[in-house]
């Protein structure tokens, strides 16, 4: 996956909290996460099932609104793609440019008004509108301030602990998190209720729409463009889609649970098989359309 190294970047989207200090004690589990194994069992990165009945209004955000100076930081250091090409943050940036851009046009030919969603880079520990987080909990989106919360550290755990390394097994993973911000401003949340877990529960229904709706982004990535009317993306391979299979693979619910050396037990899913998860990217990917990206109404996931 390359950018055009002439897009422009709009840092505004993404507040780095990197350095930011934050009131409390021990971190709660503002979302679900996909960080330490022993830790990720039931969590993996999506949204708080407590919280599948969020509000689709304007974001108040706990954290604070203000742009810290590290913020400033990133403003300056990531312009262009060719930033994007050379830098981890840089590329969180254009990648929710770009997601940002196709749910931003998708929603206006629908005739709804897409409201953004910001990205929080943080490190440690971070207060959200969920509750406070560590990055133990891995990459999620909060449905309550409207916020999708990434510790760049992640990229390590992907590549190195999960074995699915690339740069767009970091975009899919973000463009997963902001299919849930379209569920949340679509009212797909509200489908959940207390059925949170399960191989058919509504929570894994969840899960693999916006997996769907990550594939249907890829398909249309590089169609996107700046703010001047560039393309951010210049190429998208199928190697590329390659990392994205195998980044949704490496997060099902039974590899996750193998790696832990517990027994595969669907009863407790919370997210989907590895089969599954690459099956509805694959959907949306092959289709483009997130009208296929129905698993609600889906009789077999």
């Amino acid at each position: 996956m390359r950018f055009n190294e002439d897009a422009r970047l709009d840092t505004s989207q993404v507040d780095d909290a990197r350095g930011r200090s934050f009131p409390g004690g021990r971190a709660g589990m503002a979302g679900g996460g996909l960080g330490i194994i022993g830790l990720i069992v039931a969590l993996l990165f999506g949204v708080d099932p407590s919280l599948f009945s969020g509000s689709t209004a304007a974001p108040s955000r706990a954290s604070g609104g203000t742009i810290s100076s590290t913020s400033t930081q990133l403003a300056g250091q990531c312009r262009s793609g060719a930033d994007a090409n050379r830098q981890a943050d840089c590329r969180v940036v254009a990648v929710v440019n770009s997601v940002q851009n196709y749910w931003s046009a998708q929603f206006a030919a629908s005739g709804r008004r897409y409201s953004s969603a910001a990205t929080q880079i943080f490190s440690g520990q971070t207060s959200t509108g969920c509750g406070s987080a560590t990055s133990q909990v891995g990459p999620f989106y909060c449905p309550a301030d409207h916020t999708v919360y990434l510790d760049l550290g992640f990229w390590d755990e992907l590549s190195n602990r999960f074995g699915a390394p690339g740069v767009f097994a970091e975009a899919y993973v973000v463009a997963h998190e902001y299919g849930h911000h379209v569920q949340n401003l679509l009212g797909a949340m509200r489908l959940v209720g207390k059925d949170t877990q399960g191989a058919d529960s509504k929570a894994v229904r969840l899960e693999l729409q916006a997996d769907c709706y990550a594939g249907v982004w890829a398909r249309h990535a590089a169609g996107t463009k700046d703010s001047s009317g560039q393309a951010l993306i210049s190429e998208l391979t199928t190697q590329d889609i390659s990392q994205g299979l195998a980044a949704a693979a490496a997060v099902g619910d039974d590899r996750i649970q193998q790696s832990a050396a517990r027994r595969v037990t669907p009863e407790t899913w919370t997210h989907g098989s590895s089969a599954q998860r690459q099956r509805w990217f694959t959907t949306g990917y092959q289709s483009g359309d997130a009208g296929r990206c129905d698993t609600f109404g889906a009789a077999a996931l």
